[in-house]
Parts: structure tokens; C-alpha cells; sequence
């Protein structure tokens, strides 16, 4: 059984507040590195938030196209220090012999292949007003960020509700514990609806077109890539969300009045 391990740590530090001066204990978020081992072989490091690791892992192998499914697995599992992600497949893939590093956000890793452009359906419209809402349930998501401040949240919704949320010191890695999640719980939605507190770059825009998601919220910007990876995978891209407005990259008529 894996040994929990806590998502953050506390340190003393001194207030300064003015010329008044206080010391106070407060909680800073861990992080940690997680190996990943595929069929026995040590494939690469991540540095991530300990909490949701081997969603970490298999959302990170089903983003990069390295697996389609659960079915590809054998077997997986934490190991008891919490630092290594042990993976059997049915197959054996050759390991990648050099990963990309992602911009900002603990520099995670990526094969940077182009992704499929998905089939989107634009007959299915969602109203602005649930646009507002998505934004205004994720402030009340951020648990360990009103502990700690310093990390991302990222959500996976339906429609007008979010379905489930993670957090981690990486964006990249929120998205993929939302793939392992959806992978692991066999999560069914109509609708895929991504609002994340990150900024939306290429490499998070491939993994939300892996996710099949037909919006992506985000609470900052899009590089020009996302939004041209949005416009071509027909992905309405919103950026610098707020409860009261918002800014629409691509693809408008998705949204109503």
C-alpha cells in the first residue's frame, strides 16, 4: 500500500507588514518527482504535486498517444514512496528517445506530435450563462490553492457542471490526471468542456484535443499556436475568463445568447 504523501509542507516564514514584523507558520505546495517506469524501463521524471500519480501516468502515456485505452495496460502501480509510477503494457513501445520540454509551469515533457484534428460537432450550442457559471464553480474548486497559492486547476465539465478537478503545480499535469481520471472511472460525457486556471499553450491544447473537448476556458491567455491548433480542430477557445466576461479566440458560433 502507498504511503500517503501531503500535497504541501509548512515552513516559518516572517510577515512583513509595514514596519511590523511577525513570524507565522504557512502551508507551501510540495513538489515532488515521480518516475515513470514503462514494462520495467525507466522512461522520464516528472515534477509534480503528489496527489492523483498514477492518473498522472496514464493520462500522460493516452495523452501522448503512447496508449489508446485501458486495455493496453496489464498492470500499474505506486510504489510505496511515492515517487515511482510502475506501468506493464501489452505491447512493448520503444521509448522515446528524447522528450520536448513544455513551456513554463515545472517544465513538463511531450513527444510534440501533431495531434488528429477531432470531429466536432457545431450543431451543439452551450449559453454564455454557462460559460459564467463553469468560471465561477471553478474559484470554488481551488482547495489546496486557498491553502497554498502557487498551484493550477484544471476541470473536466458537462454542459454547465463540473464533473471533476485536479490540481498540481504543472498545468500540463492537470490535463493529464483528467485523462487518467476519465481513463481509470470510465468517465461518460456528452459534452467536454475544459476550464483551467493555466495558460493555454500548443502542448495544452493537444491534450485537450486528445480529450475530444469541444470548449477550453482558460482564467490567462493562449499562445498564437493554441489558438490556431483551436481553429483548425474546431475548439472554441476562450481566454482571460472572468464571472462577467470573457475573451472568444475561435470558433463564436458555438455560443448563444
Amino acid at each position: 500500500m502507498a504511503l500517503t504523501v501531503s500535497p504541501y509542507r509548512s515552513f516559518p516564514i516572517l510577515l512583513v507588514q509595514g514596519t511590523q514584523r511577525n513570524w507565522q507558520e504557512i502551508p507551501v505546495v510540495a513538489e515532488t518527482s515521480l518516475t515513470l517506469t514503462v514494462n520495467g524501463e525507466e522512461w522520464l521524471t516528472f515534477l509534480c504535486t503528489p496527489l492523483h500519480q498514477i492518473e498522472l501516468a496514464i493520462g500522460f502515456l493516452y495523452n501522448e498517444n503512447i496508449i489508446s485505452g485501458l486495455d493496453d495496460i496489464v498492470d500499474y502501480r505506486l510504489c510505496e514512496s511515492g515517487n515511482n509510477v510502475d506501468i506493464w503494457l501489452k505491447f512493448s513501445p520503444p521509448k522515446p528517445r528524447a522528450w520536448t520540454r513544455t513551456s513554463g509551469c515545472s517544465g513538463g515533457s511531450t513527444l510534440q506530435h501533431s495531434p488528429k484534428h477531432s470531429s466536432q460537432n457545431y450543431e451543439r450550442t452551450y449559453p454564455i450563462q454557462s460559460i459564467y457559471a463553469l468560471i465561477d464553480q471553478l474559484y470554488h474548486q481551488q482547495s489546496l490553492y486557498k491553502m497554498t497559492g502557487g498551484i493550477h486547476t484544471s476541470a473536466l465539465c458537462n454542459t454547465d457542471q463540473i464533473v471533476v478537478s485536479v490540481e498540481d503545480i504543472g498545468r500540463h499535469n492537470t490535463l493529464d490526471k483528467l485523462a487518467g481520471i476519465v481513463l481509470l472511472h470510465h468517465l461518460q460525457l456528452d459534452h467536454r468542456i475544459i476550464i483551467t486556471t493555466g495558460r493555454v499553450s500548443s502542448e495544452m491544447m493537444q491534450k485537450a484535443i486528445r480529450l475530444g473537448c469541444e470548449v477550453v476556458i482558460s482564467r490567462t491567455s493562449p499562445s498564437a499556436l493554441a489558438v490556431q491548433l483551436a481553429q483548425e480542430s474546431g475548439i472554441t477557445l476562450i481566454g482571460y475568463a472572468k464571472r462577467s466576461q470573457f475573451n472568444l479566440y475561435t470558433h463564436p458560433q458555438r455560443l448563444t445568447l
